[in-house]
């Protein structure tokens, strides 16, 4: 039964979310040979100031990497 973890920054859609499940279970299921109904997701939204990156926190060291606009 795999359990995929996503974590990233807040702001994706319900939408999004949906087609990310979407998406990924049934390849998930091929490479796990297991079923779709087995796999689990969950989704989890990070703040800024609770990630870091090559020593630094993003909200300190980096300017807002939207990834929804560049996808």
């Amino acid at each position: 039964m795999p359990f995929v973890r996503i974590d990233w920054f807040p702001g994706r859609t319900l939408e999004q979310k949906r087609e990310m499940i979407a998406v990924l279970t049934p390849e998930i299921a091929r490479i796990a040979k297991c079923k779709p109904q087995t796999i689990n997701f969950i989704f989890t939204d990070v703040s800024r100031e609770d990630w870091g990156r090559n020593g630094s926190l993003f909200c300190d060291e980096y300017e807002y990497e939207n990834d929804t606009e560049d996808a």
